[in-house]
């Protein structure tokens, strides 16, 4: 699978990793886990064979691992079909349907997915749009919309959260544009927020919850095509790893967060970048 510049598989010929294309099987690594996706469906922006989505895919591989999942999404087909993927997987599904940044709405989210799971210790909060291009080419409706939509929606699901859950992990998801001048601002912006945030919520949680941030950098999913299109720069990053990622390697780092396995871990910034934020501009 190719994207205008960047190979999505192996360097040089090597063989794509299994984990990569989502082939690998799962290793019960959220056996008995209730996990609530936050933005778990996908827009596929019209595009003819879409890769998977990042949403979708922390969705689907929960429930590979193990955990009986709520997708949650404001488009009903969208989270329906995740659901599927989610039961292809021999796990239970909840759908649920809402605004990610309508409080009341986040408030039913949270307790209809406790309730339809029989609990809940596990969050992904993956909600984003973009608006604006350059500062000079954003107006004050996109940037209130972008900041309405990518920084209170992740507020609300850590307040939520924090509320429902008696132990467990949450997982946010921003973005290298907190880090990295790119012709976005607003979504930028928005993303460097999060670690603020995240902070704040791991103090308040700890010790029986943990807040983490992952931060992906060029992925190869629906919405990273669109914005390919509005921007040709993106397809010219030079990346140290030769391709972009997938949604399936952005997942597996929000399932590491989820797990045991990062017991130690909250109140941390992950970066999934194939290197992109170290290596040469030139």
């Amino acid at each position: 699978m190719t994207t205008a510049n960047h190979t999505v598989g192996g360097v040089d010929g090597a063989p794509e990793p299994a984990t990569a294309s989502g082939a690998a099987p799962g290793r019960g690594r959220l056996t008995g886990r209730r996990v609530l996706v936050v933005g778990g469906g996908q827009q596929d922006h019209g595009l003819e064979d879409p890769p998977i989505g990042n949403g979708r895919a922390m969705a689907v591989l929960s429930a590979r691992e193990g955990a009986a999942v709520a997708v949650a999404d404001i488009d009903r087909d969208s989270a329906e079909r995740s659901a599927q993927g989610v039961r292809a997987e021999g796990a239970a599904a909840v759908v649920l349907v809402g605004d990610a940044a309508d409080d009341r709405a986040v408030a039913s989210m949270f307790s209809d997915a406790r309730d339809g799971l029989g609990g809940l210790d596990g969050v992904v909060l993956n909600v984003g749009v973009g608006a604006g291009l350059l500062l000079r080419g954003t107006t004050v409706d996109d940037w209130d919309r972008v900041m309405a939509i990518n920084t209170r929606s992740q507020f609300l699901g850590c307040k939520y959260a924090l509320q429902t859950m008696s132990e467990g992990a949450v997982v946010l998801v921003g973005s290298v544009a907190a880090r990295e001048v790119l012709p976005f601002p607003a979504y930028g912006a928005s993303k460097a927020a999060l670690e603020s945030l995240c902070r704040q919520a791991a103090v308040e949680g700890a010790p029986s919850i943990r807040f983490n941030l992952v931060h992906p950098g060029l992925i190869d999913t629906p919405l990273g095509r669109q914005a390919s299109a509005i921007s040709a720069r993106r397809e010219r990053v030079r990346i140290p790893a030769r391709r972009q990622g997938t949604g399936w390697e952005v997942a597996y780092t929000a399932l590491f967060l989820l797990g045991e396995e990062s017991s130690y871990i909250t109140g941390q910034s992950v970066i999934v970048d194939g290197g992109l934020t170290i290596g040469p501009r030139g």
